[in-house]
């Protein structure tokens, strides 16, 4: 339905304290403290038993490891890595989700890929038992949900290699599925980056809680008349002021008029919107409200 899509809400401006900038601010606050600890109390042995995690933390019960390990990293580097994951993926998830469900999400990616890796490391503890620390299990479900919801959406991979979204979700399932299949890449915790990527697909597929991935307005027999109705709505409340485009059958006028519109949304932004676009959207969406 339009009223399911973002832009067609009254207020589609991201806060600027969203969950995603909150979680981004209590990494690098970890960071910091973690790096205090360990330059002036020195306690890196500490936080590598304690907070880190491993199979053998958690044998000995030590079960929080699984969400402070998250909040933990191996260097400034990697830190940076993740919190771009985390900007780029995290915004539009947590648009489209909400940040309850967007919160759900990613500390469930984060603890399905800990509990991945956990788990090889009683069985492969040459390659998986080592303290695994840092976001990216958390960061790439992000990334693996941005591209369920937006499969389309052009991405600059590395700033540079422009691909969809599906893509790069197909590239890094392929890379995390091969290094976990075949560990021979040392100080990468390929498993966690696996589970958190397959945790995320299934909870955007089979959670009932969540809004549907199926961003396609056209998708159903019931989504389109739905949508037609609305465009005749537009057509009258448009008045005189374009009158080849009143003239425009119900379903044409979908086509030649929403689609664009949604389309420019989907590579551009609401930023982008004119601020003709914008009305068409809002009476569409206004229609759609009463029904």
């Amino acid at each position: 339905m339009l009223d399911d899509r973002s832009y067609m809400r009254a207020n589609p401006h991201r806060p600027y304290w969203s969950a995603t900038v909150i979680l981004m601010v209590s990494v690098v606050v970890c960071f910091a403290l973690q790096n205090i600890a360990v330059f002036y109390w020195n306690k890196a042995q500490w936080i590598e038993d304690y907070l880190a995690l491993s199979a053998t933390g958690l044998k000995q019960g030590f079960i929080w490891q699984l969400l402070t390990f998250q909040f933990l990293h191996g260097g400034l580097w990697h830190l940076f890595c993740n919190l771009i994951v985390i900007w780029f993926f995290g915004r539009t998830v947590e648009e489209r989700l909400g940040m309850r469900d967007f919160i759900k999400l990613y500390f469930l990616c984060g603890t399905a890929g800990g509990v991945l890796q956990a788990a090889l490391g009683w069985f492969l503890k040459d390659y998986f038992g080592g303290a695994v620390v840092g976001a990216s299990a958390g960061a790439l479900g992000l990334l693996a949900a941005f591209a369920l919801i937006e499969p389309n959406a052009v991405i600059c991979f590395m700033f540079f290699i422009r691909m969809p979204a599906k893509v790069l979700l197909w590239i890094e399932l392929g890379i995390a599925g091969f290094f976990t299949l075949v560990p021979t890449e040392r100080g990468i915790a390929h498993a966690a980056h696996l589970g958190g990527i397959l945790a995320a697909i299934a909870y955007m597929r089979w959670d009932a809680a969540r809004p549907s991935i199926n961003w396609n307005p056209l998708q159903g027999r019931r989504r389109k008349r739905q949508l037609v109705q609305a465009a005749a709505q537009v057509t009258r409340w448009r008045g005189k002021r374009d009158q080849q485009s009143v003239e425009l059958p119900p379903e044409e006028f979908i086509s030649k008029e929403v689609d664009p519109i949604l389309d420019k949304i989907s590579a551009h932004g609401i930023h982008s919107l004119t601020p003709r676009e914008r009305q068409i959207l809002e009476a569409a969406r206004a229609k759609m409200g009463k029904r």
